[in-house]
């Protein structure tokens, strides 16, 4: 099922004329004078022939430019590569310039074999983003392509970061962590990517247990008879049109010394298809819905890099996972269903059941009362219109958001956070259950938030659960072409920003 190749890491200190590459990948940054060659391991006589060049080549340095030139004996390679990073000023590139510019050009030199990325990355926070950048590059999702062609090219198969502090224990475990997010972050992708016909409810659930395999990740799946027995009205109703039942998986992942450390639970939204039910949605781009259990694909993911890397928080992960089909047996506009813990909803559209399924794991993982929930979601269309295709939304309790957008800056994910304003509540209101599941149009992200914050529990002394909401409905699939280290369609935007904050979490307590 999971196909892609994945491209080793490691890293070089010196001696280029020892180690031949297919590529040697150099910065061209955007200074204020014009393009710019980064410093590099060229002599200087080479540098500056090539710098001299750069206009005439038409390198102006800009985010996903890149030239092949030559390769030259010195750095014993086939080819150079000049890869753009972008404006810099006088300042030296940032991590996340470094990050895209190495997944650009490795993704870019797809069909080479190996590829030194001599960006300059002399601290351990500069080798980290070089080496995420090209392992996050170093991904196709080819599973289904039968031709040959310049799409089809293999993934660069090994990528080596040189840098200063090559072979140290800091920059060992730094190509360590790297290659656990992006494997995690891969992983998502190809979830996402899959056709519904091969990704639906039974078959994710039997993926987690296979991906959780040789991990310390425990896996339990509720089938559809287990789910109506404990009351799962969310998931069922949502699942209930389609030939395909529903499934709730729990993934849960404990370090050592469980008593000291801190509990996060994240809640997915797995819809593997998304019709609209039967308030169905437009035919066009449709297709584009079986990136609906994108926040599922996520918070698995999370877990088991969270189990790979010894992070010491506890994480544990709930994928609420249906495909949402009109039918006879569909559910209908103006049914009223039960939520797992006994909360009524009104259902005036069934195009709103993202939040019906994520109830039902919001109200399961409060029952066992973590020290914080999150969820994650391609929930509203009215994310996209808020915040562009590129930008997550947080809602949610300000310490848990907070945390969230400084881990979201720190990996270079954008996030924005977003208010969950009292007066829209009083949309949500139905004249024959507890609430109903979607209001007013306007505001209808914060709305959606709003709906998810009523099934968060209480702690054991009556305070509410820190909670926050990740909307990724516009990051969470590329619908426009390949840019830095983004593919198109899945891109597993916000699981580096997860990873990181269940690491910083277990930081915090210590």
């Amino acid at each position: 099922m999971f196909i892609n190749a994945e491209a080793s890491l490691s890293a070089i200190a010196r001696d280029l004329r020892k180690n031949p590459s297919d590529a040697v990948v150099i910065g061209v940054a955007q200074g204020d004078g014009g393009p710019l060659l980064l410093e590099s391991p060229l002599s200087a006589k080479d540098a500056e022939a090539i710098q001299s060049t750069l206009g005439l080549l038409g390198m102006s340095g800009a985010p996903d430019s890149l030239i092949r030139l030559p390769g030259i004996p010195e750095l014993n390679t086939q080819i150079i590569a000049l890869a753009g990073v972008g404006k810099i000023g006088s300042a030296a590139p940032t991590g996340e310039q470094l990050r895209r510019a190495a997944g650009s050009a490795v993704r870019q030199l797809a069909g080479l074999g190996k590829v030194v990325l001599a960006f300059p990355a002399p601290t351990v926070a500069e080798f980290s983003a070089v080496a995420e950048g090209a392992a996050l590059g170093a991904y196709s999702y080819t599973e289904h392509r039968a031709r040959s062609g310049e799409a089809a090219k293999p993934n660069v198969v090994r990528a080596v970061v040189l840098s200063p502090i090559a072979g140290s224990a800091a920059a060992d475990a730094a190509l360590q962590r790297a290659a656990a997010v992006a494997k995690a972050v891969n992983t998502t992708r190809t979830l996402v990517n899959m056709p519904p016909s091969q990704l639906y409810p039974a078959s994710f659930a039997e993926a987690a247990k296979e991906l959780a395999k040789g991990t310390s990740v425990k896996v339990t799946v509720w089938d559809e008879k287990r789910l109506e027995k404990e009351g799962f009205g969310g998931i069922l109703a949502v699942g209930q049109g389609s030939a395909r039942p529903p499934r709730l998986v729990k993934a849960e992942y404990v370090p050592a010394q469980p008593s000291k450390a801190p509990s996060v639970h994240l809640v997915g939204k797995g819809i593997t298809f998304d019709t609209g039910g039967i308030s169905i949605k437009p035919a066009a781009k449709m297709d584009e819905m079986k990136s609906d259990m994108a926040g599922a694909a996520s918070v698995l993911a999370t877990v088991l890099a969270a189990a790979r890397l010894g992070v010491r928080t506890k994480v544990t992960a709930w994928l609420c996972i249906a495909e949402n089909m009109p039918s006879g047996s569909a559910q209908r506009p103006a049914d009223v269903i039960t939520i797992h813990g006994g909360t009524t909803v009104e259902v005036l559209n069934t195009d709103a059941e993202g939040r019906l399924v994520m109830a039902d794991g919001l109200a399961a993982a409060s029952e066992e009362k973590p020290d914080v929930i999150i969820d994650i979601a391609t929930l509203t269309g009215a994310a996209l219109i808020a915040l562009g295709t590129r930008t997550a939304g947080l809602m949610g309790d300000t310490s848990v958001t907070a945390a969230l957008k400084d881990a979201a800056d720190d990996e270079g994910e954008a996030a924005w956070a977003m208010p969950l304003p009292e007066e829209l509540r009083a949309g949500l209101d139905s004249a024959v259950a507890d609430i109903a599941n979607v209001g007013d149009r306007p505001g209808g992200m914060l709305t959606a938030g709003i709906f998810l914050r009523e099934f968060v529990g209480k702690n054991g002394d009556g305070s509410t659960i820190p909670w926050a909401h990740i909307d990724v409905a516009g990051p969470a699939f590329n619908t426009g072409g390949p840019w830095g280290y983004t593919p198109k369609q899945g891109t597993g935007a916000m699981v580096r920003t997860l990873v990181r904050y269940v690491e910083g979490l277990a930081n915090s307590r210590s």
